[in-house]
């Protein structure tokens, strides 16, 4: 059973799932910043300087009853907030991630369509004589001798 498993191990299977656990939550890290500091904030002055980050509702208030100017001064409050505003910021991080991921694999998917169609290219072709099969660059038959057809 142990070796079982360091072949497991070693094969590559658990290797790849680390990389691609690591890439992704670099690649993770690499969107929030982007949405946050590259994306958001454009929109935001669109929309009258709307800092979508910091956008909540309070549904009650805590021990220092409000207006809170920041989620954060409402947690300090112990208010209870419904932060839509981040919300709004992850649902984007979201979309560029799957974006994304489906360029790659549209990417891989026409690697492999490229990939399977140089392999369907023939390798051999039929003798007319004896029907045998040859290498398609034979120019004579090596089962009846018979001198082939050039084929380009």
């Amino acid at each position: 059973m142990l070796k079982e498993f360091k072949e497991f191990a070693i094969k590559g299977n658990v290797i790849d799932m680390a990389v691609g656990i690591v890439i992704g939550a670099a690649f993770g890290t690499i969107v929030k910043s982007l949405v946050s500091d590259v994306i958001m904030p454009p929109i935001g002055l669109l929309l009258g300087n709307v800092d979508f980050s910091n956008l909540f509702f309070v549904l009650k208030d805590g021990t220092n009853p409000g207006p809170y100017l920041s989620i954060a001064s409402a947690a300090d409050a112990g208010a209870v907030t419904l932060n839509y505003g981040q919300f709004i910021n992850t649902v984007v991080s979201f979309l560029i991630v799957s974006f994304a991921i489906f360029m790659v694999i549209k990417m891989v998917n026409r690697l492999k369509r490229e990939e399977e169609a140089v392999e369907e290219t023939p390798t051999t072709k039929e003798c007319p004589f004896c029907l045998s099969n040859v290498p398609i660059k034979a120019t004579r038959c090596g089962h009846c001798t018979s001198e082939l057809p050039v084929t380009e």
